[in-house]
């Protein structure tokens, strides 16, 4: 009986080895990467322009003037391109010294945006235009369109304006590139890599516990008994 124990607790120690080590490899992997970065330098910080004035504002024109037919809900005052902005009902800009209604975000304001964000003088190589991201796009869950504005810099940075509020959402580079692909695989969630609570995360993480579980096992039904010897 103690036999045939041992030989099924073999036999499923072994298979969960082969079915989970792999993944195994990949959680130890990723976690190693993570543990030995600085999350602040992920997420871009040292990127970031962190001496931005703003000058002091006056003059500025009542809300209630903008638009006769306007509802307003909310509003924030911001500063695009260093020039003072009313935000309504997150969906409308408003110059707050002219009550004029800003449209989209050129192509022209969005590189001068990212250029006020970002440190350093790097040349820009391309603006690109987004009206939609998929769910393993690094700019994904943010708000559309967007401006990507990809810098010359041996990181391949890339900034993401907001192409209606002219809002600086986000920066991206080779390392967080990294990061989101390991995150991916440390997740198990291949449709859109930010699920923690997926099916095939829960199913491993069981099947890793029976696989120590069987391992305990074996190593209690493999252990020699010291044989007492009586006088």
């Amino acid at each position: 009986m103690r036999k045939n124990n041992q030989y099924f607790a073999r036999k499923i120690h072994r298979f969960l080895g082969v079915f989970i080590g792999i993944q195994f490899l990949l959680w130890t992997i990723s976690g190693l990467y993570f543990s030995w970065t600085n999350i602040d330098e992920i997420h871009g910080d040292q990127f970031h322009e962190t001496h931005m004035m703003h000058q002091s504002v006056s003059d500025l024109v009542n809300p209630a003037t903008l638009d006769s037919t306007l509802e307003i809900s909310t509003m924030e005052l911001r500063f695009v391109i260093h020039q003072p902005y009313y935000w309504v009902n997150e969906k409308q800009l408003f110059n707050a010294k002219t009550g004029a209604l800003h449209g989209e975000i050129s192509e022209t304001e969005a590189k001068e945006i990212a250029q006020i964000y970002i440190k350093g003088d790097f040349g820009i190589r391309k603006a690109e235009y987004l009206t939609e991201t998929g769910s393993h796009h690094e700019y994904r869950g943010r708000p559309l369109p967007a401006w990507a504005i990809h810098f010359e810099h041996p990181e391949n940075l890339t900034a993401y304006i907001d192409a209606k509020s002219g809002n600086f959402e986000r920066v991206r580079h080779r390392s967080w590139r990294w990061f989101d692909f390991l995150w991916m695989f440390h997740t198990m969630d291949y449709a859109g890599r930010d699920n923690f609570n997926n099916l095939l995360l829960r199913v491993f993480s069981l099947a890793g516990l029976a696989a120590v579980g069987s391992g305990f096992t074996l190593f209690f039904m493999t252990r020699k008994k010291r044989k007492v010897l009586v006088k």
